[in-house]
């Protein structure tokens, strides 16, 4: 059973806190009294940190993406489908799971807090584990190219959350040329290590190195991200080992 499930079902002990806290609050007020059949058997066991962390990161992405569906004033319905899409598609989520996200992302929408306070509790929250805060830019990137484009609106947000993330502009533009169906060049392959192609060959190996570890499977499993979510971080392993592999015959070493 994943983090939320164990939520639904009634374990006890958990409190975000925060302006997230306070979406999450409101996201299982409206998930139990429109859904009979959620009951709440209270379980003796609370949950650990690292499921509070599982639970934080959901509540966190599925707020942010609802303020970034709202950047321009109005949810659309196509910006929902695609939201629904990425909830039973992507991350195939069960029934029970879905629907809180869906609640989540709809109380985000009337929600006092703001993208940027969502972005910065996040990171509070999650600033040691840059593998972890580059996995949350990917997923708001993909979710925000899934119908073709980003608005201007929408990439502010996105930028916004960059400089709170203490991510690049280079790393955040690889990232939209990856969804947007960009061949990986040289450029952008620096930028996947972290580097420019000023970097040297010492330099590029001892990030690739680096940057293997924190974004191996069994690294990122260990470090608190819900395992709803691991195909996007084993997805940026592989794009890491392909940027190595794009400069390293470029350079011939």
């Amino acid at each position: 059973m994943g983090v939320i499930g164990k939520i639904i079902g009634g374990t006890v002990g958990f409190a975000l806190g925060g302006p997230l806290g306070m979406v999450a609050g409101i996201a299982f007020g409206n998930l139990f009294d429109r859904a009979k059949e959620y009951t709440r058997p209270i379980s003796e066991q609370p949950l650990s940190q690292s499921e509070q962390s599982e639970a934080l990161y959901f509540v966190a992405l599925f707020s942010m993406l609802g303020k970034m569906a709202m950047a321009d004033g109005r949810l659309l319905e196509e910006e929902r489908k695609v939201v629904d899409s990425f909830i039973y598609n992507d991350l195939k989520l069960d029934r029970q799971s879905g629907a809180f996200a869906q609640q989540v992302f709809l109380a985000s929408l009337s929600s006092q807090g703001t993208f940027e306070q969502y972005a910065q509790q996040f990171y509070q929250n999650f600033s040691a584990q840059q593998p972890l805060v580059e996995t949350m830019i990917d997923i708001l990137v993909r979710v925000a190219l899934a119908d073709g484009r980003i608005s201007s609106a929408e990439d502010a947000l996105l930028t916004r959350a960059a400089t709170i993330f203490g991510i690049s502009q280079s790393l955040l533009h690889s990232i939209k040329e990856r969804y947007g169906g960009v061949k990986t060049s040289s450029s952008k392959a620096y930028a996947t290590l972290g580097l420019t192609s000023s970097a040297t060959n010492e330099e590029i190996k001892k990030a690739y190195r680096k940057r293997s570890i924190e974004f191996h499977p069994d690294s990122i499993a260990s470090k608190g991200l819900p395992e709803e979510f691991t195909l996007f971080a084993t997805e940026q392993f592989r794009l890491i080992r392909e940027a190595y592999e794009t400069i390293r015959k470029e350079r011939n070493f």
